[in-house]
């Protein structure tokens, strides 16, 4: 996870997914935000907030990722804060 771009009050974040030696066919990303912030809308993924956790999935067309290889996977605005918690991203 990475800012893009932030504001008064907001900020544009970005995340990568990499698969290891066995290629990704479907993803979900998990992440608990240090703070109040919470996700405004999101692009290319699938996503839900409860609380601090979120939750993003692929969107079929973008849940393929080759062995050793990165995709941006989706971006999203948050409010709050900018941050970049440790997300895990496991094979869905």
């Amino acid at each position: 996870m990475s800012v893009v771009g932030s504001w008064s009050g907001g900020w544009q974040g970005k995340v990568t997914v990499t698969a290891g030696q066995a290629a990704i066919g479907s993803w979900k990303v998990t992440w608990t935000w240090p703070g109040s912030q919470t996700i405004g809308s999101a692009w290319n993924a699938s996503w839900s907030q409860t609380g601090a956790a979120v939750t993003a999935s692929d969107v079929g067309w973008n849940g393929t990722v080759a062995a050793g290889q990165s995709r941006e996977a989706f971006g999203f605005i948050a409010n709050g804060a900018t941050a970049t918690p440790q997300a895990t991203c496991t094979t869905a």
